[in-house]
């Protein structure tokens, strides 16, 4: 059973960082684009940032461009969301997702199959 599993939310000060780790099991995402989404209460799910299978190429949506930063490590099967300068509006459910296929490096929630169930992450101002 595919199983994407994600830690590190938590209540921070705005101006402040977390780490999201985002750990999968049940399968090797290794040849796959992974992706981060978050969604405020009242809000439609939307694309954070996305990271293709070798680390190479990255995708970040504009307000969090410069602030956060998505990485991977392939041989412990773990995808990490470094957020610094947090900001209240970066308050949200924060979900990693893989892609079905190898390659590609999409941003839209459609292309991603497997999700996991999210870590919740508060800024306080």
């Amino acid at each position: 059973q595919v199983q994407l599993v994600e830690s590190g939310g938590g209540l921070v000060q705005a101006g402040g960082s977390l780490r999201l780790s985002c750990a999968a099991s049940g399968r090797t995402f290794s040849r796959n684009a992974m992706g981060w989404f978050r969604q405020a209460p009242g809000n439609e799910r939307e694309f954070v940032a996305a990271i293709n299978w070798n680390g190479g190429s990255t995708a970040y949506t504009d307000s969090v461009k410069g602030r956060f930063t998505i990485s991977r490590d392939n041989a412990e099967n773990t995808v990490y969301l470094q957020m610094n300068s947090l900001k209240p509006e970066d308050t949200a459910v924060y979900s990693c997702a893989a892609t079905w296929r190898n390659g590609g490096l999409p941003i839209q929630g459609h292309d991603y199959a497997y999700w996991g169930q999210g870590t919740q992450v508060t800024v306080s101002s």
